[in-house]
């Protein structure tokens, strides 16, 4: 598939569906890029398709059917978007995003990801309310094969990353900040049942 270079292509790789319940549209979405009237368009759209697809097939779809709607918050980045915000301080670099947020772009190891920021409303109110980030950061650790996940303060907000070589690595800025795991700490392994009590199956 070629970069979309019309209106019409544009709506076409829009409907491009990922997985039963996401379409390419869904990630299209950039504050950066609607305000600043910068194009979030892929390079190479079968590279983020092929991306985004695991992302939502392995991660997304699984999180959505034990907790319900998933809200967007940012998904695919162009390498144009990624570059303009950084300059502006408002994002990272297109080497850190690569597979991450930009999805066309294969990282320093020539490995395929894609990642993207999302609210779980279920949970958010029971942040909001009280509930420790961990409890979900410690339920993704033992039910998904995510790479990397970066919970936020507002809404409880996380990103989410599928990658071909999984770090499965959990990091914060919700106190308490930093890192949560990663491998060879030795909180890394075994079942972290007790943080999510009452949690979906």
């Amino acid at each position: 598939m070629r970069k979309p270079r019309s209106m019409a292509a544009l709506e076409d790789f829009g409907r491009v569906r990922l997985s039963p319940s996401f379409f390419m549209r869904d990630f299209l979405y950039s504050e950066i890029a609607g305000f600043h009237g910068v194009p979030n368009l892929p390079d190479d759209p079968g590279l983020a398709i092929a991306a985004g697809g695991q992302l939502c097939e392995t991660l997304l779809e699984p999180l959505q059917a034990a907790f319900g709607r998933l809200a967007i918050r940012s998904g695919f980045r162009s390498r144009l978007v990624t570059e303009f915000g950084h300059r502006r301080r408002e994002c990272g670099s297109v080497r850190v995003n690569a597979a991450y947020h930009v999805w066309d772009l294969r990282d320093a190891d020539g490995c395929m990801g894609g990642g993207a920021t999302v609210v779980v409303p279920w949970f958010a109110d029971r942040h909001a309310a009280g509930a420790d980030w961990r409890a979900l950061a410690w339920w993704i650790h033992d039910h998904l094969p995510y790479a990397h996940l970066q919970f936020f303060p507002k809404l409880a907000a996380f990103n989410i990353q599928w990658h071909e070589r999984p770090a499965r690595r959990i990091d914060s800025f919700i106190k308490p900040r930093g890192c949560l795991t990663r491998p060879g700490m030795a909180n890394h392994a075994g079942s972290h049942a007790d943080w999510y009590a009452g949690f979906p199956a």
